[in-house]
């Protein structure tokens, strides 16, 4: 390609795909570009916690981390509570931890705000949906559905779960396709006095993310936007294969859902409060139970294009957030566009078994959550030994060290 620079292009503009942009616009040798389907940048879903790997990850790729979150809002969790919410131990708390400001809580819309706001903007192109990639001598020529295409070194999807570039990377899709987790989840943003009133002012003396564990659910509620409102959660089996991604909530169907819980504390005050919107639904949750590689040649996906996971131990979005640390690290350390296949390479080595773990982990924590670990079941002291040892291994990443271990396989896959 006429051009010193090395072109990538990032196929997704959400949280991972900033998260990404903004890791490598401080390299004067890339020339990198960001294409969003959607008419504008944005993201779904309410809230997206950043523990102390997520926060650690997101200052290796920004200096001004700490100032960026307080603009989005984000605020600390004076501490996270598990309680037992159905069964003869109801109201039981199971543990507390206890974490002062090591974990943030913000909303993934300011959160994605602030992440563009240092890009340039002549980076940045939304309304612009990938149609194809086709390899060819020059590079890797992308087309997009307004008739447009543009010709890059190197293209990396972004785009979430059920992205377009995943294709490009695995030689059979259908093989690695996301499929249903077994669960699913409903939410809602409540005004903060009226969550408070319902669900139980004892509930809301400090800033504290409370899950309730039981039979066949788990619920969960926490302070947001700087205790203005609540979101409110609710998360469930899927009993058959679903058809749909999403079904109508009805009292009649929460009720029995949650047939076990109602004699307890939460469950009919929650059922109130999810039904408190418009067409209030649930949506099954979808996950990469496993992938063969995040990279092919020259293309390769991150984030949710790469490893979409439950939701049960709050990875997902941080797990993106150290992808981009990783590409960073190894796009940054090359200089010519035949290393992009090492670099991708690379990465994949690093990344593809730290996140397997994590998707393994965190269904099986989501089994605990739901009462159907059968070794565990609501036994509380089952439930604090089983639970007490599943985050450690996610939180405690050594990033330094993670990066060096990239640019030793970059440097091994070179030589090849």
């Amino acid at each position: 390609m006429a051009s010193d620079r090395m072109r990538i292009a990032i196929i997704g503009g959400g949280l991972a795909g900033a998260s990404l942009a903004n890791a490598l616009v401080q390299f004067s040798h890339l020339d990198i570009h960001v294409y969003e389907s959607a008419p504008e940048f944005s993201e779904r879903g309410a809230a997206v916690g950043l523990a102390s790997n997520t926060q650690r990850a997101l200052q290796h790729i920004l200096p001004s981390a700490k100032e960026m979150l307080r603009k989005a809002g984000a605020v600390s969790l004076n501490s996270s509570r598990a309680m037992i919410g159905s069964g003869p131990e109801a109201g039981t708390v199971i543990f507390d931890i206890e974490s002062g400001k090591d974990a943030l809580v913000v909303h993934r819309a300011s959160l994605l705000r602030e992440l563009l706001a240092p890009l340039p903007k002549d980076l940045l192109h939304a309304n612009k949906k990938l149609t194809s990639i086709d390899r060819t001598d020059a590079g890797v020529e992308i087309s997009f559905q307004d008739g447009s295409t543009e010709l890059f070194d190197g293209v990396i999807g972004a785009d979430g779960v059920f992205g377009s570039v995943r294709k490009y990377v695995l030689q059979d899709a259908n093989e690695w396709s996301a499929s249903p987790s077994g669960f699913w989840d409903s939410r809602n943003l409540v005004p903060f006095e009226k969550a408070r009133d319902t669900i139980g002012k004892e509930y809301f003396e400090v800033d504290r993310q409370i899950g309730w564990l039981g039979d066949g659910a788990y619920l969960m509620h926490d302070v947001l936007e700087d205790r203005t409102v609540v979101q409110c959660v609710m998360s469930g089996i899927d009993r058959v294969t679903p058809k749909d991604r999403k079904h109508a909530l009805t009292r009649e169907n929460l009720t029995e859902e949650l047939c076990g819980w109602l004699d307890g504390p939460i469950a009919k005050n929650m059922i109130e409060l999810l039904l408190d919107q418009p067409n209030p639904e649930g949506y099954s949750s979808f996950e990469h139970k496993s992938t063969s590689s995040y990279a092919n040649g020259r293309i390769c996906i991150m984030g949710d294009a790469a490893h979409a996971m439950t939701p049960w131990q709050g990875a997902g979005a941080g797990q993106a957030i150290e992808d981009a640390v990783i590409l960073g690290t190894v796009l940054g350390a090359i200089s010519r566009p035949e290393e992009i296949d090492a670099a991708f390479k690379a990465f994949d080595a690093i990344r593809r078994p730290r996140c397997q773990r994590i998707i393994d982990s965190s269904r099986g924590t989501g089994e605990i959550f739901c009462g159907r670990n059968p070794d565990v079941g609501l036994d509380l002291q089952k439930l604090r030994d089983a639970l007490s040892v599943r985050w450690g291994f996610i939180h405690d990443i050594d990033l330094s060290a993670h990066k060096q271990e990239a640019l030793g396989k970059l440097r091994e896959f070179k030589e090849i």
